[in-house]
């Protein structure tokens, strides 16, 4: 990947055989040996077969059996964080969370994008990092090379481009700042 100044990355889209073998390795292996299984059964299972193909996983992670991950390699999940059913993972660049992270049901982390003052609409890539104790609840988006702070919090159907303060709520299209997440306990 080639770095641009402002921090993006240029995709290769053209890695070559053995990315596009991985990919359809990958893809393989997921439908036949994990999605098949009900919601959340078999977290062990999923944790090996994604760590055989890369990702750095906690052993308290856990990931539905329909979530979709796109490149593991490019995925790091903390102590109890979770992707819920129907997350959408298109990890072009980097994904991380950090421990006791949710990430519900049907939410989309896209680290990806395309340049679209170029005539290609070249890919471009950023990682994208979700602190410790977030959640981004159902149906959000989060874009790429957006950080969601420590203990924030990502209402439902939000979509995020732009960084989030620990210990936010926000909410929205585009995501705006709801109130402050005090605990009370």
């Amino acid at each position: 990947m080639e770095t641009q100044n402002d921090g993006i990355n240029k995709f290769q889209n053209h890695l070559g055989w053995k990315h596009q073998a991985y990919r359809l390795l990958w893809s393989w292996v997921w439908a036949v040996f994990a999605r098949p299984l009900p919601r959340s059964m078999g977290c062990g299972w999923k944790r090996f077969l994604l760590r055989l193909f890369g990702a750095k996983i906690d052993n308290t992670a856990v990931v539905y059996s329909t979530a979709r991950i796109y490149y593991p390699a490019n995925l790091t999940m903390g102590p109890n964080s979770c992707l819920d059913n129907n997350v959408n993972c298109y990890n072009v660049d980097m994904v991380t969370l950090g421990k006791n992270v949710t990430v519900s049901q049907g939410a989309f982390l896209c680290p990806g994008s395309h340049d679209i003052y170029t005539h290609k609409h070249t890919l471009i890539t950023a990682p994208i990092t979700i602190c410790d104790n977030a959640w981004v609840a159902v149906n959000a988006l989060i874009g790429m090379g957006v950080t969601i702070g420590e203990g924030a919090v990502v209402g439902a159907g939000a979509c995020v481009f732009k960084d989030v303060e620990p210990w936010m709520i926000v909410g929205g299209n585009p995501a705006k700042v709801l109130k402050t997440r005090e605990m009370r306990d």
